[in-house]
């Protein structure tokens, strides 16, 4: 494992560490607060730009360059994973629904069920919200399993996994239960007060796209989860999060 040097970590955003580094891939922990990518308003100051002058450094000539496997909300913090050349990016999408995709999220409320596998379609309307529906023919299927891990008087931690990967997909799905994310202004509380989301990508396994080597990089926990809810332990990442759902509809 390679981690960024002196010469180099200059070039990294204030909150973005590497977990992980070789010829093919670059794995690394995004802060809350960043973009993946850039938007029409916004092309500097996200995890792409940064890194793509991390592995230039410095130099604007240099052909080196990462290219985009996946992405997390501005607001989600945690693993997020990067190809070296268009080979890996290809073999990582082609295999991306093998991936295993962990989460930790702090909920308004108390669960009934310790554990379960939410299953809905997901649609997106005209303001880009993202919503469930019953109907096949409008949404695309999605299913998020979560285990309860803590309960506190107002909130619950819950350990997430995330079997599709559908635009706002735990956030839609744990708001369908009535338990939204603490800090989600859009699918959450109108009076919501706490300005962060508490969704962190915690853990992400898959295999590496030249060796075949199954690779799992974990994420800690922003001190914020534990300012909310208090200590707590993760389930290990190679645990699964609740009890594989029925046959997909």
């Amino acid at each position: 494992m390679q981690g960024p040097s002196r010469r180099t970590s200059r070039f990294l955003a204030r909150g973005l560490a590497i977990l992980y580094e070789d010829r093919d891939i670059l794995v690394v922990d995004k802060p809350a607060g960043l973009l993946t990518m850039g938007t029409d308003r916004e092309h500097a100051r996200t995890a792409y730009w940064a890194l793509t002058e991390y592995v230039r450094k410095g130099a604007a000539k240099s052909r080196n360059r990462i290219f985009i496997v996946h992405r997390l909300d501005r607001d989600t913090s945690g693993v997020l994973v990067f190809a070296k050349n268009v080979e890996a990016k290809v073999c990582l999408q082609r295999r991306w629904d093998e991936t295993k995709k962990r989460y930790l999220a702090v909920v308004h409320g108390k669960c009934e069920k310790r554990a379960e596998t939410i299953t809905s379609y997901l649609a997106e309307n005209r303001a880009h919200g993202v919503y469930s529906t019953a109907d096949p023919q409008k949404g695309k299927w999605a299913q998020t399993a979560y285990t309860v891990l803590k309960e506190t008087k107002d909130f619950a931690l819950l350990d997430v996994e995330l079997r599709t990967g559908r635009k706002h997909q735990i956030r839609v799905h744990l708001a369908d239960r009535g338990h939204p994310v603490v800090g989600d202004k859009r699918y959450g509380r109108v009076n919501e007060v706490h300005r962060r989301l508490a969704l962190h990508a915690r853990s992400l396994s898959f295999r590496h796209p030249v060796s075949g080597e199954a690779l799992t990089f974990e994420a800690k926990a922003p001190a914020y989860f534990t300012a909310l809810v208090g200590f707590f332990e993760p389930i290990p990442a190679h645990q699964t999060a609740a009890p594989d759902a029925s046959a997909r509809r």
